[in-house]
């Protein structure tokens, strides 16, 4: 057992009580337990493997601006965008050659993302390392989809 000191008080901590660092999951997608704020959100980004990290901190950056008053989530191993009362709009997921942005009315968005789903609704955005992303068509969407009806998850 090891000791922590909090407000002048010791309380002993076991090992089995500490915060476990985070996992990976196949294809290297960050295993965050779920958790609702931003704090969940930027673990979920800072535990992304190698360049997909940097990119992840971007996308945030470029979704908080496009969406100042954007509601932040993990839940399935995933960091979820959305407005309150209006459901999720936009989530990204880690792959082992790229990270998969799903736009979940993406159908609707002007021009619709390049990737197809098995759900009508959803398209994708595939981010590959040493790409460029063309910020300005990725803010589109996500002001786009900020304003349509978002999932219920």
């Amino acid at each position: 057992m090891a000791n922590e000191k909090s407000a002048g008080s010791t309380k002993a901590v076991s090992k089995q009580d500490r915060p476990a660092a985070p996992g990976l999951l196949s294809g290297g997608n960050p295993q965050i337990a779920k958790g609702y704020g931003d704090g969940s959100v930027q673990a979920y980004i800072a535990a992304m493997p190698g360049w997909k990290s940097a990119v992840g901190r971007r996308l945030d950056t470029l979704i908080e601006r496009a969406v100042p008053d954007v509601q932040k989530a993990v839940k399935w191993n995933s960091p979820l965008y959305g407005i309150e009362g209006e459901g999720w709009f936009l989530s990204f997921h880690c792959f082992a050659k790229y990270i998969k942005v799903a736009f979940f009315k993406g159908a609707s968005l002007d021009p619709a993302p390049p990737e197809t789903s098995r759900r009508e609704d959803t398209r994708y955005l595939h981010i590959h390392e040493g790409a460029e992303l063309d910020e300005a068509r990725f803010v589109s969407w996500v002001k786009q989809a900020s304003k349509l009806p978002g999932e219920r998850m």
